[in-house]
């Protein structure tokens, strides 16, 4: 939004000039100014189109927890944890998103609808290699399973470590651009790590997880204890 706020300063004072040109008689550059004014609107689209993008992608939040009880989200991470560590240990990929306040739908390809309760032995049976839907991404949305094989947009960060496959570079792809976690399990190392506005955290064990977990999806008691 910064970069808005800049471009509303920069185009007052065109505007001012403008105006001076008018009053000064400096009608070429009044001409100029004329010209460029009129298709301001879309300079400013493009100029400040990733601006944009992100603005209009938080309209419509959605909680991740929106109706369920303290029980049924605790259940929620527990599930998401357990799924995580066994796949861990028998080296199965898996890249689990789940959805936060920030809507993702317009940033996921294909993908095959689900709408199921969190299951740890559903989401292993989801991403064993003989699964027809165990590639790309499980979606968890408002506490449910509810799409697999989503492709999602690939980081376009030249600094991120060469040795990041692609359900990292999804992750955190993905993660830049909304507020959603990802969970990413490496069928090369076994490791378990969490994705969250970009940034990843590797080699979690189970105690580690669920306590990111806990954190970052606040559960309603965590919410409460914070106010």
């Amino acid at each position: 939004m910064g970069g808005i706020l800049d471009g509303l300063k920069n185009f007052r004072c065109i505007l001012g000039v403008y105006v001076s040109s008018q009053v000064t008689g400096l009608y070429t550059l009044h001409w100029i100014l004329d010209n460029f004014l009129s298709s301001i609107i879309l300079v400013i689209v493009v100029l400040f189109q990733s601006d944009i993008r992100r603005a209009l992608i938080h309209v419509g939040r959605n909680p991740f927890f929106a109706d369920l009880s303290y029980k049924e989200e605790t259940e929620v991470i527990a599930e998401l944890v357990q799924a995580s560590v066994n796949m861990a240990s028998k080296k199965i990929g898996a890249l689990i998103v789940i959805e936060r306040e920030t809507g993702i739908k317009d940033f996921l390809e294909v993908g095959v609808e689900i709408d199921a309760k969190v299951s740890s032995d559903l989401i292993t049976s989801i991403f064993l290699p003989y699964s027809p839907i165990h590639d790309g991404a499980l979606v968890v949305q408002q506490g449910r399973l509810k799409r697999a094989a989503c492709f999602l947009p690939l980081t376009q960060n030249p600094d991120i470590s060469k040795t990041l496959g692609t359900r990292h570079r999804a992750a955190i792809g993905l993660t830049e651009l909304v507020d959603a976690v990802s969970i990413v399990v490496s069928e090369e190392t076994g490791k378990v790590s969490v994705v969250v506005g970009g940034r990843i955290t590797r080699d979690l064990d189970s105690t580690a997880l669920k306590r990111v977990l806990t954190r970052l999806l606040e559960p309603q008691t965590a919410k409460a204890k914070k106010r």
